[in-house]
């Protein structure tokens, strides 16, 4: 029979090992700051409840149980009413799934792996009911099944790579198949592009971290895994900018997870230097989605340190912080929005080219919309919605696919990367920006 609920309630919340790697002591009040700040857009109702906010609550040093609990509720509420059920249930079964039969379209791998961890680092950990380990291992087959002649998953890498991280933190074993296809597509270059890259490479690096640790792997793949992630490592750094930015400031928080969870925060210069850019761009992390992000490197942690987890009494000292609104901005401003496609299989290089007045305080997505409100009607887009906002698929009728290793790179003119996505990106008065369609 299980603990009584108000028993649990007592319990709650967890301590993690003690940390090995932080951010520098004057930090800390910026730090805290930022973790109020999700704390307050976590207790917003009207948004949906995001596993990865719940995950850098708990992997904070300062809590607010009563708030945490409540959203894992809302947690629970949305993922066990989809996967509380068997297979068999749905009407699926593991012959379904040899057959090619999906559960889901397209297969909810990431959100259903990040849903797991929280689990995982709930205290005491809540055993997450037999289906929902069943249905994320139902995923990866899936969602490598579903794009199998291309050799990658449905989905991402990303993805998957977070599906066999959250199986291995629950101590469950995978097929060395589905492990081997990770270590191919790395070997092979094909994680992804640019900051993408870095996420990606990131994240398998994590996962096969934790196989080889626990030992859910036999010797010989082990010191594959071993190697890989040293390669991993090593391409971090390679990726690091004279910013102190690894890819992007956004893909930087999890090469810290990787040199967090194999110890060479210690010992790698990258560590240190990134940790400084990220502190000095902390404005950039605004959304619950990028602070979730960002916070559990900046109290020292990865998504591994889930796994020895332990309870005890933690500080009930962290108060949510209300997020103003941006503030209004007078005036008008005017963006040059210019529409390249460098590849042999487009017909001209420029493609749009045109002066488009916005609000002041617009970001690129509101330039975006206003230029497909223009006349004539010559600009039309589309995007994808994702855990870190609107991504941009598709321009002019041009859409990026993984299958095609394309896609959508934001410029600011005339070669500089920016660091933010388009509902973020706030473009000055006269800036040029450019949508170049790029292959990795």
């Amino acid at each position: 029979m299980g603990l009584p609920l108000v028993l649990l309630l007592l319990l709650l919340p967890a301590a993690l090992p003690a940390r090995r790697c932080e951010p520098p002591q004057g930090s800390a009040g910026a730090v805290r700051a930022l973790g109020a700040r999700l704390l307050g857009l976590a207790g917003d109702p009207a948004r949906d409840p995001d596993p990865a906010v719940y995950l850098a609550l708990r992997l904070a040093r300062e809590h607010h149980p009563r708030l945490e609990r409540r959203y894992l509720e809302r947690l629970q509420h949305t993922f066990q009413h989809p996967y509380g059920r068997s297979l068999q249930s749905h009407g699926h079964s593991r012959w379904d799934a040899e057959r090619g039969t999906s559960a889901a379209e397209p297969p909810q791998t990431g959100r259903l792996a990040l849903y797991l961890l929280g689990l995982q680092a709930t205290c005491p950990p809540l055993s997450p009911h037999r289906s929902l380990v069943t249905w994320l291992k139902y995923y990866l087959e899936e969602d490598w099944r579903g794009s199998q002649r291309h050799g990658h998953p449905v989905t991402s890498h990303y993805q998957y790579g977070l599906g066999v991280l959250a199986l291995c933190v629950h101590r469950k074993r995978v097929r060395d198949e589905v492990v081997r296809r990770l270590l191919t597509a790395q070997h092979h270059g094909r994680l992804g592009h640019g900051g993408n890259s870095v996420d990606t490479e990131a994240v398998v690096a994590l996962a096969f971290t934790c196989l080889e640790q626990r030992r859910l792997v036999g010797t010989e793949l082990a010191a594959k895994l071993r190697l890989a992630v040293r390669e991993a490592s090593r391409n971090m750094a390679k990726a690091q900018g004279p910013d102190g930015v690894i890819g992007n400031i956004y893909s930087t928080p999890w090469a810290l997870q990787v040199f967090l969870a194999t110890g060479e925060c210690q010992t790698e210069p990258a560590f240190g230097q990134a940790m400084a850019a990220l502190l000095e761009n902390l404005e950039a992390f605004g959304t619950a989605a990028t602070m979730a992000q960002v916070l559990p490197v900046l109290h020292g942690h990865s998504y591994l340190d889930i796994a020895s987890m332990h309870c005890r009494e933690e500080p009930d000292t962290l108060t949510p912080l209300d997020v103003e609104p941006l503030p209004e901005v007078p005036g008008n401003k005017t963006v040059r929005l210019v529409v390249e496609c460098p590849l042999p299989w487009c017909y001209e290089l420029r493609l749009y080219d045109r002066l488009v007045p916005v609000p002041a305080a617009a970001s690129l997505l509101d330039v975006l919309q206003a230029a497909a409100a223009l006349e004539p009607p010559e600009f039309r887009f589309h995007t994808q919605d994702t855990p870190q906002g609107p991504f941009l698929t598709q321009v002019l009728g041009l859409e990026a696919r993984q299958e095609k290793r394309n896609y959508w790179q934001l410029l600011s003119a005339p070669n500089t990367p920016l660091q933010m996505g388009i509902a973020d990106y706030r473009p000055q008065d006269g800036a040029t920006l450019i949508l170049r369609l790029s292959e990795w």
